[in-house]
């Protein structure tokens, strides 16, 4: 290898050494310094550290977001904390344009976090958008209710997420027997999704079962099927009989698919070419 090789080899090593670390420094220090500006901001001037400190406190705004949830998630844990909450929820349910967003949120947040929540812990494979071609997909918990109650099919609701932006996609409801369970973690699906499948986690199951796939393969759509392998014809060889139409006297048939005959006799005197019937002197 030549030095100019040598030296934008060793650029590009240190280009995917270096540029992952500082992304992520970077992405937290603004995360730290957009809480701190909003928390700080909201102290009164007293207990404002940067009035009686010679030296700046970065990620204190964070520290007190983060003990201030302990602190009320710990009040919420005994009966007047729950009395709280209950009171809390019917004022909010009460309120015409803050209700409906209220309901969702909350609904939503506790799903996410419930200890036993299945929401977004399977990462699984579904045909979609048509037959044959398949997209990762997350689940999001059992079909319920009207939903279910249509259809005789046991129904999963899952998300099918978009590319590269994985916080937009569809709601599917897919029979459970359409949907495969992959080995990959939710962490691993969302990467391979925002990297439009340049970031592929390996395949974790047993050497046997790779071996054999789960989907067997399909032939394809009769017309996506190369024109040049499809049945031709040579030379038809064709005279005018008395009446003045056209009679088949040579049909030569070629490059049939493989697995297929070519030409069949189906009746005395008929020759059969792909989908169609020739009567010979007709």
């Amino acid at each position: 290898m030549s030095l100019a090789g040598r030296l934008r080899a060793y650029f590009l090593a240190g280009v995917l050494v270096t540029a992952p670390i500082l992304i992520t420094f970077y992405v937290i220090w603004m995360v730290i310094s957009f809480v701190d500006d909003v928390v700080v901001n909201l102290l009164p001037p007293r207990f404002d550290p940067t009035n009686f400190l010679p030296f700046p406190t970065p990620g204190l705004g964070l520290i007190l977001v983060v003990g201030g949830l302990i602190l009320i998630g710990a009040t919420t844990a005994g009966y007047a904390g729950r009395l709280l909450v209950r009171i809390s929820d019917r004022i909010m349910n009460r309120i015409p344009a803050v209700s409906s967003i209220y309901g969702a949120t909350k609904q939503i947040f506790e799903t996410l976090l419930a200890n036993q929540s299945s929401a977004f812990r399977q990462v699984v494979l579904v045909e979609y958008p048509r037959p044959g071609m398949w997209a990762i997909a997350f689940v999001t918990g059992d079909t319920k209710a009207e939903v279910q109650n249509l259809t005789e099919d046991e129904v999963v609701n899952i998300f099918l997420p978009t590319t590269p932006n994985p916080t937009s996609g569809f709601l599917l409801f897919v029979p459970k027997r359409d949907i495969l369970l992959l080995s990959m973690t939710v962490e691993e699906g969302i990467k391979m999704v925002m990297s439009g499948g340049i970031v592929t986690p390996p395949d974790r199951r047993a050497p046997e079962i790779r071996a054999k796939p789960a989907i067997a393969s399909r032939p394809p759509p009769r017309d996506l099927v190369p024109e040049d392998t499809r049945h031709k014809t040579t030379r038809i060889d064709s005279e005018q009989s008395d009446n003045g139409d056209a009679g088949l006297k040579d049909l030569r048939t070629i490059e049939a698919p493989s697995g297929e005959s070519q030409a069949g006799e189906t009746q005395e005197g008929e020759t059969q070419v792909g989908d169609r019937v020739y009567r010979a002197g007709e």
